[in-house]
């Protein structure tokens, strides 16, 4: 988990400087916030797009904890992030990758032990359902 938070500041760190260089390259003299403006909302378009008809589908085929646990998941991700940029800041603890990894599989372990205990309430009412 670890090596994979990291690819994944890799990546965003390469594209941030793609990004900066078609800037450059092409003379556009876009500002911080105006680039944060094109790029991210695209970006958020492009989500609504891809997104939008999974969750369609996985609501209309009674997949909702589905749903639910990608939209959860994605919360615990922007807070444990959002916790250590905001350690760092403000000085109040230690600003490390190795919280957020500790903090997503504490949320990942608590669901499968939520998943299982659900996966037998449901086992047992589907047995009394067919007696």
């Amino acid at each position: 988990m670890h090596d994979f938070i990291y690819r994944i500041i890799n990546l965003i760190t390469s594209a941030h400087t793609y990004i900066l260089s078609l800037n450059d390259k092409n003379e556009l003299f876009l500002n911080d916030k105006q680039l944060h403006f094109l790029v991210i909302g695209a970006l958020g378009m492009l989500l609504v797009l891809l997104i939008h008809p999974l969750f369609l589908s996985l609501s209309k085929s009674g997949h909702t904890m589905v749903i639910t646990w990608l939209y959860v998941f994605t919360v615990i991700l922007v807070l444990t992030f959002a916790i250590e940029i905001g350690q760092g800041y403000s000085g109040n603890g230690n600003m490390e990758a190795a919280d957020i990894v500790s903090g997503i599989q504490g949320f990942l372990l608590m669901f499968l032990v939520f998943s299982v205990i659900r996966g037998i309430i449901h086992g047992i009412i589907s047995l009394f359902k067919r007696k």
